[in-house]
């Protein structure tokens, strides 16, 4: 899904979200030294840049400095039309599996915890160190917030059948970001969809 599109229809819906801006690639190939400017305007460095139809990490960056966010705004325009920059927020990685339709159903929430910098496409698939905490180390008060907000993600989407939300939980405040809904979420073995519905506590929003 449109990245871009989706983070729209999260803020339509008061949900909250990491700061972001989004190029079509045909913007950023016509006039790059204005798109530059619009991005150091409302963001501190560093931020990330990432394709904004694509998933498993591919085409992003971290961007720590200026000086790489031509290269940075590049590769992800390889990889698709329209390029997503976010502010970089400094956070526990929580995911939460959906499932349903009119009635949806939220599983109990895990966390992703890297042995990389951030969870790349590196870290997801081609080395092994990054942990899957089940159920993630939350309060009970933070477990029913983390599930709320991912069906309320969903239905902001108009979501069928399953997903997964991925969440930012900021360290130093402890706020919550929906990062992104994956609406059909990958199976290889480290997947975490299927793997939260393996302990049998769910809760289904009123």
């Amino acid at each position: 899904m449109d990245k871009d599109v989706q983070k729209r229809l999260f803020e339509q819906a008061k949900l909250p979200v990491v700061p972001f801006l989004a190029f079509r690639r045909s913007e950023w190939e016509r006039e790059r030294e204005v798109v530059l400017r619009q991005i150091k305007k409302k963001f501190r460095f560093p931020l990330f840049v990432k394709p904004a139809t694509l998933g498993s990490s591919v085409g992003m960056s971290r961007v720590k400095a200026a000086d790489e966010l031509p290269a940075a705004m590049d590769l992800a325009a390889e990889f698709a039309l329209k390029i997503i920059v976010e502010r970089s927020v400094t956070a526990r990685e929580i995911e939460v599996s959906v499932l349903g339709n009119d009635d949806v159903r939220a599983s109990i929430p895990g966390e992703i915890v890297p042995h990389r910098e951030f969870y790349d496409y590196t870290a997801k698939y081609l080395e092994e160190g990054t942990r899957l905490v089940i159920p993630a180390p939350l309060t009970k008060k933070q477990v029913v917030t983390f599930q709320d907000l991912a069906v309320r993600a969903f239905r902001a989407i108009d979501g069928t059948g399953m997903s997964r939300c991925d969440f930012f939980f900021e360290r130093r405040t402890n706020k919550i970001f929906v990062n992104e809904l994956n609406t059909i979420p990958g199976f290889t073995s480290i997947s975490m969809y299927p793997k939260l519905w393996r302990l049998p506590a769910f809760h289904t929003p009123s």
